[in-house]
């Protein structure tokens, strides 16, 4: 029975400086057989027991180890891709801001321009009327030579960037058109409105649907060019007529009569430039109606074989 305590004693023991010591499986190993012989009734001679306390790895370690795999100190081929993408786009970006400064300046200058030549609608003489706007079209070509500097640095991606000044453009060639029509009756060329604007380069040069847009354009302020002429004659023939220009009626006429003629024979889609050009037609319609009462009231002026042609052809 003492043995049996003794014993007993002594796993008591082992067991707690197992748990004060964390460092108890460096320390040797002892036998509970060897501190006392116990009694043939509760260990068996055949089977001697040893205890051994192990201590058991981590597994979280091994784990956070394979998953590296050492490579954690190189930088991987998609932190090199993105770094790539982020310095590509810090340099389109400094180039859009560069592009946009000089198109604001573009933009304030055919501000001043459109405010001058809404005084064709007045009874004003046409030589006051176009002297402000034709003072800044040499500031405008000198704004455009800045922009061909500009895109000149990024050599064949003259589209890339062709929308941040694209409406500007139209807006400013529409403003040429109609001064060069009120100064000589005739529709501004596109190789006339690239000399006056400076835009006769290889790499900056006006674009063709800019220009026709310019021609139907639908606003005199905002997007698309050649449109304009269209859109603005209508209120320019009744405004000259009321003023007391009789003849003007039958030359806006002829002069839309021939455009939209030079239209018909583009191959136009359904597209934004098409939704242009069908505004003509209406317009057209309605410097027909302005030009019909003015013959019924007999106060148009010109020869009648020339009316004939021109209602012919209309």
């Amino acid at each position: 029975m003492k043995s049996a305590f003794r014993n007993a004693v002594a796993l008591r023991t082992l067991l707690h400086y197992h748990c004060i010591n964390p460092h108890f499986h460096s320390l040797p190993r002892f036998s509970v057989a060897a501190v006392s012989s116990p009694p043939s009734s509760l260990v068996s001679p055949s089977k001697p027991e040893t205890f051994r306390f192990r201590r058991r790895s981590s597994p979280l370690r091994v784990r956070y180890s394979s998953m590296t795999g050492g490579e954690t100190d190189a930088p991987t081929s998609m932190e090199k891709q993105f770094e790539d993408f982020r310095v590509k786009l810090d340099e389109a970006g400094s180039l859009r801001e560069r592009i946009r400064a000089v198109v604001n300046e573009i933009e304030s200058i055919t501000r001043l321009m459109h405010a001058s030549l809404l005084h064709v609608h007045q009874s004003r003489p046409l030589s006051e009327v176009l002297e402000k706007p034709k003072a800044q079209v040499d500031g405008l070509k000198e704004l455009y030579g800045r922009l061909a500097e500009v895109l000149c640095e990024c050599p064949g991606e003259y589209y890339r960037f062709h929308n941040d000044w694209r409406s500007e453009t139209q807006t400013v060639v529409s403003l040429l058109a109609f001064m060069h029509w009120l100064e000589t009756g005739k529709l501004l060329m596109h190789t006339e409105a690239e000399e006056k604007l400076g835009m006769n380069q290889a790499e900056f040069a006006l674009d063709i649907e800019d220009y026709l847009i310019d021609l139907l354009m639908e606003n005199f302020v905002y997007s698309a060019g050649l449109c304009f002429l269209s859109n603005e004659m209508p209120r320019y023939v009744v405004n000259q007529v009321l003023a007391g220009n009789y003849d003007c009626p039958r030359k806006v006429l002829r002069f839309l009569t021939d455009l939209h003629a030079a239209f018909r024979m583009l191959n136009l889609r359904n597209d934004f430039l098409r939704k242009k050009f069908d505004s003509l037609k209406y317009d057209l319609k309605r410097v027909e109606e302005v030009y019909y009462d003015m013959k019924i009231r007999h106060l148009a002026n010109g020869d009648s074989a020339e009316d004939n042609g021109t209602q012919g052809q209309s």
